[in-house]
């Protein structure tokens, strides 16, 4: 049997939001760098944070003090030492941080960095929400990067951020593009959304016959306050399965070996690509 070992983080915020940006960016490193090591000497090949990992989710305000949180991509102080520790590790890293493209032209964006720390290019959240407690169009400009899959060490990586996993058809245009597993880096609050967390992701690796990572960040923001971020990231097999899951309210790398034969197989078994009929698909690209 052919295996891939997965790593997630999900984590708590380490720092008041009183603070700088550059504050609670060194303090979220400090806590990932022990949970990094220790996915180095587990032999993980593949690890992903959460979404906008060294920063609060911090889109329940419209403060532009937040713009100071965003850096270059593959410039920034993150992502270079991603790339030293993708390096050491001989492991791929997704790195899902706040990108400035230019001032005043901001990402929520996930930098992909290979196991010999060569950067591998960036995937940029396609949709963005706007309601309540989730004031994203305030902070991120909808990405431009469409779905491009990377040819790491490993496997064939895509990149599907927090809110688009409500959107099927970019885990399908991912999967069309040779993903193999699809991680999904997030923060999402109990609610409506805990129901779907376990529910979407399944369906979507099902459909596209795919492993998927499901990462989300644990505990509650002050001053927002808005939910509790319910951890429990998950590895999910193409048919569907959840096999390993993450506790809820605690820091936690989580380790997965994922059978990479079952994509074949599940594929080969449903068909789903085969029997697909684009042609009869015009009204779903349609603009009202």
């Amino acid at each position: 049997m052919t295996t891939l070992r997965g790593g997630l983080i999900q984590m708590s915020l380490k720092a008041s939001t009183d603070q700088s940006p550059e504050e609670i960016r060194k303090a979220m490193l400090d806590a990932h760098l022990p949970l990094i090591e220790e996915a180095g000497k587990k032999g993980v090949q593949v690890l992903c944070f959460q979404e906008v990992f060294t920063q609060p989710y911090f889109c329940p305000s419209q403060d532009a003090k937040w713009y100071a949180a965003a850096e270059a991509i593959p410039d920034g102080p993150t992502t270079q030492l991603m790339q030293e520790l993708a390096k050491k590790h001989r492991m791929v890293i997704v790195v899902p941080i706040y990108e400035e493209a230019m001032p005043g032209v901001y990402y929520n964006t996930a930098a992909v960095i290979d196991a010999d720390g060569a950067y591998l290019g960036k995937t940029r959240k396609t949709h963005i929400p706007q309601v309540a407690g989730f004031w994203e169009k305030f902070f991120f400009k909808p990405g431009n990067t469409e779905y491009p899959v990377y040819k790491t060490r490993y496997c064939k990586l895509g990149v599907y951020i927090c809110y688009d996993r409500h959107f099927p058809e970019g885990w399908r245009a991912l999967a069309l593009n040779g993903a193999e597993y699809i991680v999904n880096p997030s923060a999402t609050v109990a609610g409506l959304s805990e129901h779907l967390w376990k529910l979407e992701q399944p369906a979507s690796a099902v459909a596209n016959g795919c492993y998927i990572g499901a990462v989300n960040r644990v505990g509650k923001e002050a001053p927002w306050n808005i939910g509790e971020f319910y951890g429990q990231s998950y590895f999910v097999n193409p048919r569907g399965q959840i096999e390993a899951i993450a506790s809820r309210d605690k820091d936690e790398l989580i380790v997965h070996d994922m059978n990479w034969d079952l994509i074949r197989e599940v594929r080969n078994t449903w068909q789903f690509f085969r029997d697909r009929r684009p042609e009869t698909y015009g009204p779903l690209t349609r603009v009202e």
